[in-house]
């Protein structure tokens, strides 16, 4: 039998963003009785660790010598690995799930060409808008818009008066760490590219899409106030769903993503979808951000009748009819004798 996996959550946020005052009200939550937490900060003497109250000390781990992104993601990994026996008593593990606190400039991926900031909230699966109640209510929204085309498929939650449960920040991956049964629908969540599954979008591969960078109703007016601003980024970043109606070859599935990986993987902010394969019975979950995909999960059932491929990606500097035109091509030379 395969051995249990522990779920990790990642906290992340730009400087003063409010990411320690976030853990320290979840830590109080019963979810988090049994969890072993993680804080990374930069200097030789941390402070964040000690700002955590109601979780006993052998239960926390500090890491100051470094940004786990880049300078002591391997000391990251040593940690995990020994975290079983480290925090253990009797034998037995002491904790069930692990919370990461990084520093403010970490990057959700070890590069540095993009502002941490951007990647953090085009990456995330849960986008946690904290000191609202310091903003004007126009700016709030106008920042929910931009989140929106940045990464619309992600949960959005508001911290107001330190409230906020700890289950609408955990289980975000494809799995749910108690009963192991995949919620495809959710972790998905195609329906939030704007669009839908509009019948005239459909080309000559069979492939629908939706594009967030295009269908935006915010993208225009952001574009002409912001024409002039050559520090914008967001408008490099595109959210997209391509849903193919044939089956997949698997063996094109590979070649088409190793190209990807090959000539825009640093720009592949983050792949994930679930497939339809010529040579399986039940479909198949795919997840990659940016160079690193993890291996394909076959689940033990469709979600629903819907039997299509769905692939999103979001995206830096990669148009979503590059990618589009790239997948059609590979579909139709596989369809070749």
């Amino acid at each position: 039998m395969p051995t249990p996996l522990i779920p990790v959550t990642l906290l992340t946020g730009f400087l003063g963003s409010g990411k320690t005052t976030v853990l320290n009200h979840l830590v109080r939550q019963p979810e988090l009785a049994r969890t072993l937490v993680i804080i990374n900060e930069l200097g030789e003497i941390g402070l964040d660790h000690l700002l955590l109250t109601r979780i006993a000390d052998d239960s926390v781990v500090e890491m100051s010598s470094g940004c786990l992104c880049c300078t002591i993601r391997g000391d990251l990994i040593g940690t995990l690995k020994d975290a079983h026996w480290r925090f253990s008593r009797g034998g037995e593990r002491q904790f069930d799930r692990v919370v990461i606190e990084t520093t403010g400039l970490a990057d959700p991926a070890p590069l540095d060409a993009q502002p941490a900031a951007l990647k953090q909230a085009a990456m995330a699966d849960c986008l946690l808008l904290t000191k609202a109640d310091l903003a004007e209510p126009a700016a709030v929204a106008a920042l929910e818009a931009r989140l929106q085309g940045i990464n619309p498929a992600a949960r959005r939650l508001r911290f107001e008066h330190c409230v906020v449960a700890a289950s609408a920040l955990l289980g975000l991956g494809l799995f749910d760490a108690d009963s192991k049964i995949p919620d495809v629908a959710r972790w998905l969540n195609e329906e939030a590219y704007p669009g839908g599954a509009d019948p005239g979008a459909i080309d000559a591969c069979g492939t629908h899409h939706y594009d967030n960078h295009v269908h935006d109703d915010h993208a225009e007016h952001r574009h002409a106030h912001h024409a002039h601003d050559p520090n914008r980024h967001d408008d490099r970043i595109r959210a997209f769903c391509l849903v193919i109606d044939e089956p997949l070859a698997e063996s094109m599935l590979d070649a088409w993503l190793d190209l990807l990986l090959s000539m825009s993987g640093p720009d592949l902010l983050r792949v994930k979808g679930i497939l339809n394969l010529r040579e399986r019975a039940a479909p198949v979950a795919i997840h990659g951000v940016q160079h690193i995909f993890h291996p394909p999960v076959e689940l033990p059932a469709w979600p629903d009748a819907d039997r299509r491929s769905k692939i999103v990606c979001i995206t830096r500097d990669i148009p979503r009819a590059t990618i589009e035109a790239s997948l059609a091509e590979f579909i139709e030379v596989w369809r070749r004798p």
